[in-house]
C-alpha cells in the first residue's frame, strides 16, 4: 500500500482517463469520477504529510508505516475517504464546506453503487453532481500543483471549464424566470391549440432526433423538446459486424421547444431547467463509409482515385 503523492495522483488519472473513456449517461462514468476524486483528495492529504493517511491506532503501526518505518508483520489501514475529505477541509484553505458537500455526495453514491444492488448513478443523473465534482477537482488540483488539463487532458479540462464558467446565481434567477413566464402563457392556451402543439413538438423532436438533437421533456410545458451542444473528447469507435459506430459526447448548450417557445442558451442555463445532462452522439457508419473505401466495380470512382494519385486506369473496352 502507497501513501505517497505521486503514486496516488498517477492512479487518480488512471480513474479520470477510464471514466473520460466511457458515455456521460453511462454509470461507468460517474464510478470512475468518483474514484478518481478519492484518490485525487488522497493525493492531496499525502503531499502535506503522507501520515495523515494514516489510521491511528494505539501502537502507531500505521504511522509508522507512513514514515517506512512499519514492521512487514503489520498490514498498513487508511482513514476512511469521508475522513479525508474532512482532512482536506481543514488543512486546504480553497476546499470550502461547498465543496465538502459535493465531494461526500459523489463518494456516497460511490459506495451505494459498489455496496448495495441499486444502480446509483443511474439515479444520481450526471447534471446532478456534475459541476461540484469539477469544482472539488480544480481546487485538489491546484493544491498539488496541478491543473484540470494535466489530470484530466486538454479535451476534458476545455469541457470542465465551460460548464464552470456558465453556473452562477444570476443563470439561475433569470433560467427560473423564463421557465415560469412561459409556462404560464402556455397553460393559458385552449385545449384543441395545447393538443396540437405537443402533437407538432413530437412530430419535430422525432425529426431532429435523427439530426443530432437530443429528445427532453420541457421544463416548462412538459412537452417533447430538442437540445444541442458542443462535442468534445475522443471520438469512441466500435466495431461491429459489418458497421462502424463512432459514439461522441457532448455538453448540452441550446434548447429550443416548440411547443411552449422556450429557448435556453448555455450550459448553466441547461443545468438549472434540469436538461443538462451530458449526452452521446451515436453514427453507423458501412466500412466503406469510414475508411472511405471505393469499389473496384465502381469504374468512375476508381479512375478519379486513380487520376488523384498519379495512376492511370487503363478500361477494358
Amino acid at each position: 500500500m502507497s501513501w505517497e503523492k505521486d503514486t496516488l495522483l498517477a492512479k487518480s488519472k488512471i480513474f479520470f482517463d477510464k471514466a473520460f473513456s466511457e458515455d456521460k449517461e453511462n454509470i461507468f462514468f460517474g464510478l470512475n469520477c468518483a474514484m478518481g476524486l478519492e484518490t485525487l483528495s488522497r493525493a492531496a492529504l499525502a503531499k502535506i504529510s503522507p501520515t495523515l493517511l494514516a489510521e491511528p491506532d494505539k501502537d502507531q503501526q500505521n504511522l509508522l508505516h507512513a514514515l517506512n518505518l512499519g514492521s512487514a508483520k503489520t498490514q498498513k489501514k487508511s482513514i476512511g475517504t469521508s475522513q479525508v475529505l474532512v482532512m482536506c477541509k481543514t488543512l486546504i484553505p480553497e476546499f470550502t464546506e461547498e465543496h465538502l458537500k459535493s465531494a461526500s455526495a459523489i463518494v456516497n453514491r460511490r459506495n451505494e453503487e459498489v455496496h448495495t444492488g441499486t444502480a446509483a448513478f443511474l439515479e444520481y443523473r450526471t447534471q446532478h453532481w456534475i459541476e461540484g465534482f469539477y469544482k472539488c477537482c480544480k481546487v485538489l488540483a491546484d493544491s498539488l500543483g496541478e491543473t484540470l488539463e494535466s489530470i484530466f487532458g486538454i479535451e476534458e479540462a476545455k469541457a470542465a471549464e465551460l460548464i464552470l464558467k456558465d453556473t452562477e446565481s444570476k443563470v439561475i434567477e433569470k433560467t427560473k424566470g423564463l421557465i415560469a413566464a412561459h409556462a404560464k402563457v402556455f397553460e393559458s392556451k385552449g385545449e384543441d391549440e395545447i393538443n396540437h402543439l405537443k402533437a407538432e413538438a413530437e412530430k419535430q423532436g422525432e425529426i431532429l432526433s435523427h439530426n443530432k438533437h437530443h429528445r427532453v421533456k420541457c421544463p416548462a410545458c412538459s412537452c417533447v423538446a430538442t437540445v444541442t451542444g458542443v462535442v468534445y473528447g475522443k471520438d469512441q469507435i466500435e466495431h461491429g459486424d459489418y458497421e462502424i459506430i463512432v459514439r461522441q459526447t457532448v455538453i448540452p448548450t441550446k434548447f429550443n421547444c416548440v411547443a411552449c417557445g422556450l429557448k435556453l442558451n448555455g450550459y448553466g442555463q441547461l443545468s438549472t431547467a434540469g436538461v443538462g445532462d451530458h449526452f452521446t452522439h451515436r453514427t453507423n457508419y458501412t466500412p466503406e463509409e469510414y475508411y472511405d473505401l471505393i469499389s473496384l466495380d465502381d469504374t468512375e470512382a476508381f479512375d478519379r482515385r486513380a487520376e488523384e494519385l498519379g495512376y492511370f486506369h487503363f478500361s477494358n473496352d
